[in-house]
């Protein structure tokens, strides 16, 4: 089949691997959550060829997936597990760390609960759930571009919207994760960072 493509996978790419590099370091894989098209989940993997990278979506995601994996043949990337995140629980056992782009503000705000309650679920002790996208902050949106592509995406299904960090850190607080960082992106987009606490010595 030929490979779907996502144009905005291309333009954060990289921003989002700096980040990355920095957030990953030391851990030896990765749960990507909503792995799309597949391109994220390949360019990732070869630039961190110390991380293995798990993909995961729902299954009509998953031809796509395959096609970028196999012509991209990295020993690093796993076949994409059929994972939703509202269905608990998850089909992984644990993970040092999860990754995932573009995902919080198109899925309901239930399915957003369930991926905090998912995360905080698998995560290994002192691992990290790194999310990507446009957020807003203290009740505010941080640009008129964020507030307009809410907008949209509220009309298209009210079920969907850019989601607030501060209630993000709550749903978090509950399911045992405290946010560590965040990242200013290009185009007023952000990486928000959870730990879960290491277990008592």
């Amino acid at each position: 089949m030929s490979k779907p493509y996502a144009e905005s996978c291309d333009q954060n790419r990289e921003p989002i691997l700096a980040v990355l590099r920095e957030v990953l370091a030391g851990r030896a894989e990765v749960l990507e959550i909503g792995s799309g098209t597949g391109q994220h989940a390949v360019f990732f993997a070869a630039h961190l060829p110390q991380v293995i990278w798990h993909t995961s979506d729902l299954p009509q995601c998953h031809p796509g997936i395959r096609a970028w994996l196999d012509e991209a043949r990295l020993p690093n990337v796993r076949e994409p597990v059929a994972l939703d995140v509202a269905q608990l629980p998850w089909p992984v056992a644990s993970a040092p760390a999860i990754f995932s782009a573009n995902t919080a503000h198109i899925m309901s705000w239930h399915a957003v609960r369930r991926m905090f309650e998912g995360a905080g679920r698998v995560l290994e002790p002192d691992g990290v759930f790194c999310l990507y996208g446009p957020f807003a902050e203290g009740g505010r949106h941080t640009s008129p571009g964020n507030a307009r592509f809410d907008a949209w995406l509220r009309a298209r299904d009210p079920e969907s919207g850019v989601r607030d960090l501060d209630a993000l850190d709550r749903l978090a607080l509950e399911h045992g994760l405290q946010r560590v960082a965040r990242y200013p992106m290009p185009t007023d987009n952000r990486i928000a960072v959870w730990r879960k606490p290491a277990a008592a010595s």
